[in-house]
Order: C-alpha cells, then sequence, then structure tokens
C-alpha cells in the first residue's frame, strides 16, 4: 500500500512538472498560478504521504497484535493437549489396573466354578449312593411323576382339542358332500363276467358248433372268450374276465348269425371287422365321457384309454360310469371349497384309466394311470391328483384330496359295488383280527358292513390317553394291511364299572 502511494504521488508530480513546463511556454503570465499550484499540489503530496505513513505505521501495529494473538490461541490448544495426553495416560494407567484386577477376578472364579463342580460331584454321589438311584433312573422317575401328575390334564386338553376340531371340520365336510351327492345319482352297477346271446332258433347252435367243432373253436382262439352252449333253449353264452373281448365276441357272433355264412375263414374277416367296431365305440365312449363332465384339452391317448374303461369292471362297477360319477362330484366339491375346477375334473375323469392296460403292465392301476398322463404332456396336478387318489402315495394339493374324497364316495355308496359272500366276511374278520393283534383288548366287533369296527379294551391295562394311541396304532395298521372302499371307523372303548349290591 505504502509502494502504491508513493506511486501516485511520482505521478502526481510528474503531472504538476508537465503542466508547468506547459503553462511555462504557453504564457509567462501564469508562470505565478503554476507556481501556487505546484505549491498546492507539494502540499496535498505531503499530507498524503503523512497520511500514507500513519495507516502503514497502524496496519503493522493491528499485523503485531494480530500475530500475540494468535500464538496466545496456540499456546492454550498447546495447554490443553498436554492436559488431555497426561488425562490418558492416567486413564491407561487405570485400566492396565483394572484389567489385572479382573483376570485375578477371573482365575478366582475359575477356582471357585471348579470347587463347585466337585461339591456338586460328591453331592450327586452321595445322593446316589443314599437313595440307591442313578441320575439317569432318577430323572426317570421324576418324569413319570410328572407324566403321572399331569396325565389327567392332557387327556382333558386332547379331547377338547379333538371335539372342537370335529365339530368345525365334520359340520363343513358333510354340508360340502352332502350337496354335491344330493345333485348327483346314478343307477346301481352288477358285477357280471358273462354275455348271453338269444338265438332265434335251436339249429344256429349246431352251425355256430360246426362240424367236429370247428367254427366254435375258431372263434373261441379268435376272441379269447369261452363260448358255452348248453341245453338252455335259444341261448348261448359267452365266458370271459376282459369285458373287452366278450363284447368283440357277442359283435362277432350277431354279425355271423345276421350273415348266415359261418365258417373258419369267414370267422376271423368278422372277429376283426367287430374289433374296428369295437375301437370306434372306444374312442367315441372316451370323447361322449369328456363331453359330458364338459372338458376340453384331454389327450386322444388319454381318451382312449378312458374309453376302453367302459368295457371294465370293478367290483362290479362300471369304471367309465364310475369316473363320469366322480368327476361330476369332483366339480361340485371344487366349486365350494375353492379349487381349480377344470383339474380336479380331468384328474377325476381320468383317475382309473390305469385299469385299462392292468393286464398288459405290471404296477397299481393309480401308477399307471399317472405315469401315461406324464407320458403324454399333462398338468403335473393331474398327474399328481391320479397318482395320489390311494393311500401309498401322500395327496399335496386340494385337487388330489378332492380326488380321493370322490373315490370314496363313489365305490362306497349303498349299492355302488357287489362283494361277495365270502370276500365280505373275509374282510369283517381280518378286521377284527388286527384289533386282537394289540395287547390290553378283551373284544373287538366289525360292525356297519366293515365301516366301524368297535373295540373295547381292560380298563385295567389300557389307560385314558393310552386308548387314544390305540386307536391311531389300530388306524395305521389297518390302512397299511388292508384294501377297502372309503374310510373305516375305529372305535376304542374303555369302560369302568363300578357294582355293589343292596341287602
Amino acid at each position: 500500500m505504502l509502494e502504491g502511494i508513493i506511486a501516485a504521488l511520482v505521478g502526481i508530480f510528474a503531472g504538476a512538472g508537465g503542466t508547468y513546463a506547459y503553462e511555462k511556454k504557453r504564457t509567462v503570465g501564469g508562470k505565478h498560478k503554476a507556481e501556487k499550484t505546484i505549491a498546492d499540489a507539494k502540499n496535498k503530496a505531503s499530507d498524503i504521504i503523512l497520511k500514507a505513513k500513519d495507516e502503514a505505521i497502524q496496519m503493522a501495529n493491528d499485523a503485531k497484535n494480530d500475530e500475540t494473538e494468535r500464538r496466545k490461541e496456540l499456546q492454550k490448544v498447546e495447554s490443553r493437549l498436554a492436559d488431555r495426553e497426561t488425562s490418558l495416560d492416567r486413564k491407561l494407567d487405570e485400566l492396565d489396573k483394572r484389567s489385572e484386577r479382573l483376570r485375578a477376578q477371573e482365575d478366582e472364579v475359575e477356582s471357585l466354578k471348579n470347587e463347585i463342580r466337585d461339591i456338586r460331584t460328591r453331592q450327586q454321589e452321595k445322593l446316589e449312593k443314599i437313595a440307591g438311584l442313578k441320575k439317569a433312573d432318577a430323572a426317570d422317575k421324576l418324569m413319570q411323576m410328572t407324566e403321572k401328575d399331569i396325565k389327567q390334564d392332557m387327556i382333558g386338553l386332547i379331547n377338547k382339542l379333538q371335539n372342537d376340531a370335529k365339530e368345525v371340520a365334520e359340520d363343513q365336510a358333510q354340508m360340502i358332500l352332502v350337496t354335491a351327492m344330493e345333485r348327483m345319482s346314478s343307477e346301481v352297477t352288477a358285477e357280471r363276467t358273462i354275455t348271453a346271446l338269444k338265438l332265434e332258433d335251436e339249429e344256429m347252435k349246431g352251425r355256430i358248433i360246426g362240424k367236429e367243432g370247428r367254427n366254435i373253436q375258431a372263434l373261441q382262439r379268435a376272441t379269447g372268450v369261452d363260448i358255452l352252449v348248453d341245453d338252455t333253449p335259444g341261448m348261448i353264452i359267452l365266458s370271459s374276465f376282459d369285458p373287452l373281448r366278450r363284447q368283440v365276441a357277442r359283435m362277432s357272433l350277431e354279425m355271423l348269425i345276421k350273415d348266415g355264412r359261418i365258417h373258419p375263414g369267414r370267422i376271423e374277416e368278422v372277429v376283426a371287422k367287430a374289433e374296428k367296431e369295437i375301437e370306434k365305440e372306444v374312442v367315441r365312449a372316451g370323447e361322449d365321457a369328456a363331453r359330458e363332465v364338459g372338458v376340453v384339452g384331454i389327450p386322444k391317448e388319454m381318451l382312449h384309454l378312458l374309453g376302453e374303461c367302459k368295457f371294465r369292471t370293478s367290483y362290479g362297477q362300471n369304471v367309465l360310469l364310475h369316473c363320469t360319477e366322480m368327476a361330476h362330484l369332483s366339480g361340485l366339491i371344487a366349486e365350494e371349497i375353492g379349487a381349480d375346477v377344470r383339474i380336479t375334473k380331468i384328474a377325476t375323469l381320468l383317475h382309473d384309466v390305469g385299469k385299462a392296460v392292468t393286464h398288459k403292465i405290471e404296477g397299481k392301476h393309480h401308477h399307471i394311470g399317472a405315469e401315461f398322463a406324464s407320458k403324454y404332456g399333462m398338468d403335473e396336478r393331474i398327474v399328481h391328483a391320479i397318482g395320489a387318489h390311494h393311500d401309498d402315495v401322500e395327496a399335496t394339493t386340494p385337487e388330489a384330496l378332492i380326488v380321493r374324497v370322490c373315490d370314496a364316495l363313489s365305490a362306497a355308496r349303498p349299492g355302488a359295488r357287489n362283494i361277495s359272500a365270502e370276500n365280505f366276511v373275509e374282510r369283517m374278520r381280518d378286521l377284527e383280527n388286527i384289533a386282537l393283534s394289540f395287547n390290553g383288548i378283551d373284544k373287538a366287533y366289525a360292525i356297519s358292513a366293515g365301516r366301524e369296527v368297535r373295540i373295547i379294551v381292560s380298563p385295567k391295562a389300557i389307560d385314558d390317553l393310552s386308548a387314544i394311541k390305540l386307536a391311531r396304532d389300530i388306524a395305521t395298521k389297518i390302512e397299511s394291511t388292508m384294501q377297502y372302499p372309503g374310510t373305516i371307523k375305529v372305535n376304542v372303548i374303555r369302560e369302568t364299572r363300578a357294582i355293589e349290591f343292596a341287602k
């Protein structure tokens, strides 16, 4: 700043000198004016220089004061840092002392723990010696005492939970099933392994038999059906466990009788033609069943298997009618519970298609059906529902559970199946024998046509809690060892009677 002031003064002097020279040249009369101007300029320059010096001195003093204050502040900061360092050193020393004390205390605690362990071991040995029981034996005894104390509470809680669950679940299930069943009914089926064919005259029997039995032997070879010609007037009997073969034989005989030409060559030709007609009927039956149920998009191969079920029976129940009935029921139930109606209907319609080829492929019919459904690219839910409609595969979807329920409904309703008296008695006896195979059982009765097994236990051998477990064990054994349609109720009865006579 001082240099700027000096430069300004020099400029002023130079300007004044120039002005003076200029004025001197122009006129001599301006000499006095120029001198006056120069004098004024000098005075002003002198004032400016003095002012600049004062300002420079003031600035220097201010700078010194600032420096002094900064040094004081630095000294204060250094002093604070020194105090903090001293404090930190002191705290570190205290921490070291605490650490040493803690290590000493840890050693002391560890020694105390060891001493307590030794005392506990000695006490346990003394207690075992006094009680005559090991620790594990004492724990078992304590558990038994505890179980005995809370057993009644557990029984009451279990009964309450079971009753609550039954009240809610059974009411809802019964409502859904009854609603579906009352909207669907079908005819009662009967088991048949023979087909009777009516003849117009008795002479036709001789022509069917042929010379030395050639015609009837050719028919039996071509169709695989036993043809019985007896003394019954106007009738011949076709016998076979394969309904499809019986149908081919019946149609072949009708065509031969109508045509009148019966000989081995003609028989082979007619049987081949009848097989083609039956094939068309099989395809048509499968398509009609799908159309009746109201589902589309089923592979042709699966529809063909379904059509073959028209000529299959299970316990006297026509398999195709059984599948169609189930599909209607399953659709109603699926709508009630919010399951996929289309998946459920298709799965129930196709659940027994494996029965059409069980004589050709080894395995259970539901496993075979699931393999075919998977082979022809059907939905995984359909495959699972077909494979899980019996108890050997767990049903994990609502659709699979519906198929299982509908299968039981359709098969277990009165008149749905014909079971021989021998099979019925054997199943009843097996139920009773399974129940009697458990300990603590006095009597067992299979009642309600094998739908319930009633078991009376000894109250001294079986308590209330064991009775609940016994019912579950018997039901599990029945599921794993027997085959039956529907469900079987296991009813365990424990009764204690106090009898006294007043004399």
